[in-house]
């Protein structure tokens, strides 16, 4: 007899985030946060042996720690429905993403992949057919996201309050890639700067997904054009390390978006400020439970999480009384919550509604991926804007 959902944890596997990989621990902290899942297989590593002592690490057992992700999704397959895993977490390089996700999907499988989600449009429309077709959850965990202040500027800026957006300015300055930290055995310089893994773009695809998906998530405005510049400031770096675009939206708004890597320093540094004919909002990744208002006709406030005047979907984020805090590990948590809604209620033969599936989706992530080709597109190009 099938144990019905709502008396059991989620069971799911992760493919990728064995050994020394910093993304896979994350993902694993921000799930077990909640205790609403329990990783129960996995696929750990490119390599078989890697793979198989990292599973081991974890607790993973014999039958379910596979030496690749073929022959997990192959074993997920031959068992019964009451023994499956309910979603699979997809934490690999770019490169791996594609195949995994739509073997995953395809075979009937709830899918959270990191992002960016693919390497190319083609492939992100493939995607979205098949999540349409078998009508599965796939979520994209552009983790910023579920920060509880991005969601209440997203309520101020849909609401309304802030009038007619007009300019917005979106900021994603690192420093860690200052040197040629690749060529010193770092395995996450070397596939991020690596175009066979990363795919087409360096910076702008790795911090400037996150960028274009924090202005799109909050403002909901759509790119009309834009007007790119890509730099690999690091003599020998084979991607970009650094990059400005200029935005134009459909309506009238203005934007600039900024990724760099190389800014000697500096650390997460991820900054948006929203402007319109009423106000403006200021956010800041690194002071994430603070919240700056500027409204055109008033004294400047700052919302801070955890308060009980803020929206339901930023009170929902917040876990701890305002004043404690909460950040990086906590909004990963807050996708996942959203995906966990989900799956619950569709194997409940229910639809969740919007304030509990409140996560980036497949549509979000091809966006993104149209994103940055038409940067690096316009990055090589002698036209002054490229069109979206």
């Amino acid at each position: 007899m099938i144990q019905p959902i709502t008396s059991r944890k989620l069971r799911y596997a992760m493919v990728g985030g064995g050994r020394d990989a910093f993304i896979g621990a994350v993902h694993r902290k921000a799930i077990a946060l909640d205790g609403q899942a329990e990783l129960l297989a996995g696929a750990l590593s490119s390599s078989a042996e890697k793979a198989k002592a990292s599973g081991r690490e974890l607790w993973l057992a014999d039958d379910r720690n596979h030496g690749d992700w073929q022959a997990l999704l192959d074993d997920e397959l031959r068992r019964p429905q009451e023994e499956r895993i309910d979603f699979v977490s997809i934490v690999t390089p770019n490169h791996l993403h594609f195949p995994v996700a739509q073997a995953f999907v395809e075979a009937g499988f709830h899918v959270v992949c990191d992002k960016p989600l693919v390497h190319t449009g083609a492939q992100a429309d493939a995607l979205v057919a098949a999540v349409a077709r078998q009508g599965t959850v796939f979520a994209v965990t552009y983790n910023y996201t579920g920060y509880p202040m991005v969601r209440e500027a997203r309520e101020i800026v849909r609401s309304g309050r802030l009038g007619d957006i007009r300019k917005v300015v979106v900021e994603y300055n690192q420093g860690w890639l200052a040197t040629q930290l690749e060529k010193g055995g770092n395995k996450q310089a070397a596939w991020r700067s690596d175009p066979a893994r990363s795919g087409a773009a360096g910076a702008i695809g790795d911090i400037g997904s996150h960028a274009e998906n924090l202005v799109a998530t909050v403002t909901g405005l759509e790119i009309e054009s834009l007007c790119a510049d890509l730099s690999t400031l690091v003599p020998g770096r084979a991607l970009d390390d650094d990059g400005s675009v200029l935005l134009r939206f459909r309506g009238g708004a203005r934007g600039v978006l900024i990724a760099s890597q190389v800014n000697t320093g500096l650390e997460n540094d991820l900054r948006l400020r929203v402007s319109g004919t009423l106000g403006t909002l200021v956010w800041r990744q690194e002071q994430p439970s603070e919240l700056l208002h500027l409204p055109h006709d008033g004294p400047r406030r700052v919302l801070t999480r955890g308060a009980p005047w803020l929206g339901e979907s930023a009170r929902r984020a917040s876990r701890l009384p305002s004043g404690h805090p909460e950040g990086f590990i906590e909004a990963f948590a807050n996708v996942y919550a959203g995906v966990f809604a989900d799956v619950r209620a569709r194997l409940d033969g229910r639809q969740a509604d919007a304030l509990e599936a409140d996560y980036p989706g497949v549509e979000d992530g091809a966006r993104g991926v149209r994103f940055i080709e038409r940067v690096v597109a316009s990055a090589g190009s002698t036209t002054k804007w490229t069109a979206w």
